[in-house]
């Protein structure tokens, strides 16, 4: 398998010529999550914060799906177009149901072995961190099937992740600096980076089976 370093390198080669409609994606996907997140803290309206709220669960997973898969269409050169890439990040909406159903069960298993403790918790979140990506590979599968094979192609590969995402700290503090405006490059940086990863644990599970 790549290093971590290499990985980062794949990504930043991918989008050496892509940087305009990779960031705009992200802009596309970071301001109405923003904005639902910012309503949903209003806890004196909270008419607006409810509405907000179920808006965010019925909307954000289904998204992030959106996100996910776009930033690997992008590190795949399937779409490199400006119109494209957005038109990705909608894509699972044609298939609602089975993205909300399976997102958000990662999000329930997560939020469960949270409550236990803080470790499981995170162990959980890295072993399902495949999921939307299997989501798109896979539009056969759903809900636990989906998730069961996040969780077997992540064995041995947990750390390695945590690790990756550990390296991208420096980043984002750098990034939170001119008002969280460096989040609409980080957001691209570490998602081409993520679906590097997914290509290069997916080529090697594809080895063992």
């Amino acid at each position: 398998m790549l290093t971590n370093s290499e990985l980062k390198d794949r990504a930043l080669e991918k989008l050496r010529e892509k940087w305009n409609p990779a960031v705009l994606a992200a802009v596309v996907y970071v301001l109405p999550v923003g904005v639902l997140s910012v309503l949903m803290q209003l806890k004196d309206l909270a008419f607006i914060s409810g509405i907000s709220s179920l808006i965010y669960i019925l909307l954000v997973p289904v998204l992030s799906a959106g996100m996910v898969q776009t930033y690997l269409a992008l590190f795949r050169e399937e779409e490199g177009s400006t119109s494209g890439l957005i038109n990705l990040l909608s894509k699972p909406f044609s298939d609602y149901g089975r993205y909300l159903g399976t997102m958000l069960l990662v999000a329930l298993y997560t939020f469960l072995w949270s409550m236990l403790l803080l470790v499981p918790g995170i162990i959980k979140s890295l072993s399902y961190s495949l999921t939307a990506y299997i989501l798109k590979d896979h539009p056969e599968m759903k809900y636990n099937k989906a998730i069961e094979l996040s969780m077997n192609m992540m064995k041995g590969n947990k750390m390695k992740l945590f690790l990756l995402q550990l390296s991208f700290i420096g980043w984002m503090l750098l990034a939170l600096i001119p008002m969280g405006l460096g989040l609409f490059w980080l957001v691209p940086y570490m998602q081409t980076t993520m679906s590097a990863f997914y290509e290069d644990v997916k080529e090697e599970y594809l080895t063992k089976i």
